[in-house]
């Protein structure tokens, strides 16, 4: 393999790295673009009177089987009892 050859290959190798790069940079910006948007729903949900502590745990909770929050609640409900806490 001749210098033109290994030159070549490390040309493609950083163009494509080069868009690799810049597709992260771009979805980086679009993240934080949406984190804004988020930022701002709950703030207008706040100035509405909504608890968006409660809110945010909602949302997790969403996120989840209903198996494993019903197992998670009962465990919760044990240790509350055991420590008297109804």
């Amino acid at each position: 393999m001749d210098d033109s050859q290994g030159s070549d290959q490390y040309g493609v190798a950083a163009g494509e790295l080069r868009q690799f790069i810049e597709r992260f940079e771009r979805l980086e910006e679009e993240k934080k673009d949406v984190a804004e948007q988020q930022k701002e729903v709950m703030a207008e949900a706040k100035a509405r009177g909504y608890d968006t502590k409660v809110m945010r745990k909602v949302i997790a909770l969403r996120k989840r089987e209903p198996d494993d929050i019903a197992e998670e609640e009962a465990i919760l409900d044990m240790y509350k009892s055991a420590l008297g806490m109804g």
